[in-house]
């Protein structure tokens, strides 16, 4: 039983952060994207451009373009890749249902919340709203399905990543709305708002997961190590040897998240203001207190 509660708020975590990015970047596409034809990645971009054709509302388009991907995924990657997308998928159906409901009018058409003529601002806001919220879904270990799916489909068969497989496709989708549209200045806006949502993607993923390391050599390490182990920060303390004096010392090693870094400082400076110290970035830090372990 108490093992099942860790467990249980790791997935009401992932799942709030997930709910969180949908809505957002929902938000994002129909009030901002939406109504000013421009045309994001993706499977909602793809959506977007059967509704400027047709009319058929994204939400349909979505979940049905959707439903096949999972089919082609579940027989070509297995069961155990699809449960992160499957509510993914549910949850971004119903909230650009909802959206358009509240929002738009009689007819399902959206009102351009910035005035007829922002389209730029219009593109800058909802790309970034879109961002933030695709970052959160990835921070809660989820996905929107469409192109990731793809991406994935793609690595199965070639040597291609995923991510270089998502960005293809979403070029391809965005590239499209030329041939509803025939304007090079919708075609712009759509590639800069791929830009800025990968942009933002990246921001959100890795602004707390930023993580430095210390090497910090200092007569006064016990006082050192013991004032930094106060905040629940681990130090280890290592055995070296001045290859020039050939005295030994002690060297402390601290991994910490890059915003510790002035109290770290702090400490030693406070304590021991003579000693050397060397930090450093870390590509990713992963166990206790820092990012969880993931594997296939």
């Amino acid at each position: 039983m108490e093992l099942m509660k860790p467990k249980f708020r790791h997935i009401a975590h992932d799942v709030s952060l997930m709910s969180l990015g949908i809505i957002m970047y929902a938000i994002g596409f129909t009030l901002f994207q939406l109504p000013y034809h421009i045309t994001p990645g993706a499977t909602t971009g793809l959506a977007a451009i059967v509704f400027y054709v047709t009319g058929l509302p994204v939400t349909v388009t979505y979940f049905l373009i959707n439903i096949v991907l999972l089919v082609v995924a579940l027989k070509i990657l297995g069961f155990k890749f699809m449960t992160n997308t499957i509510y993914g998928i549910a949850f971004m159906t119903f909230v650009l249902w909802a959206i358009p409901a509240w929002f738009g009018d009689e007819h399902g058409m959206l009102p351009q919340v910035l005035g007829e003529h922002d389209m730029f601002m219009a593109c800058i806001i909802g790309a970034i709203i879109e961002g933030i919220g695709l970052g959160l879904v990835f921070l809660g270990n989820g996905s929107t399905g469409g192109t990731d799916i793809v991406g994935a489909v793609v690595n199965h068969y070639r040597d291609i990543s995923i991510g270089q497989g998502i960005m293809i496709a979403d070029l391809l989708i965005i590239s499209s709305s030329f041939l509803v549209f025939h304007e090079v200045r919708l075609l712009i806006y759509g590639y800069c708002t791929l830009f800025i949502e990968v942009m933002m993607i990246d921001y959100v993923m890795n602004r707390d997961r930023q993580s430095v390391q210390f090497f910090i050599f200092s007569e006064k390490y016990d006082e050192i190590a013991a004032e930094i182990a106060k905040t629940g920060r681990g130090v280890t303390v290592l055995d070296g040897q001045g290859w020039y004096t050939k005295q030994h010392h002690k060297v402390l090693v601290v991994l910490a998240r890059r915003r510790e870094s002035p109290f770290i400082f702090r400490v030693i400076k406070t304590i021991d203001p003579k000693a050397f110290v060397s930090q450093s970035k870390v590509v990713g830090v992963f166990g206790n207190g820092f990012d969880r372990i993931k594997g296939k």
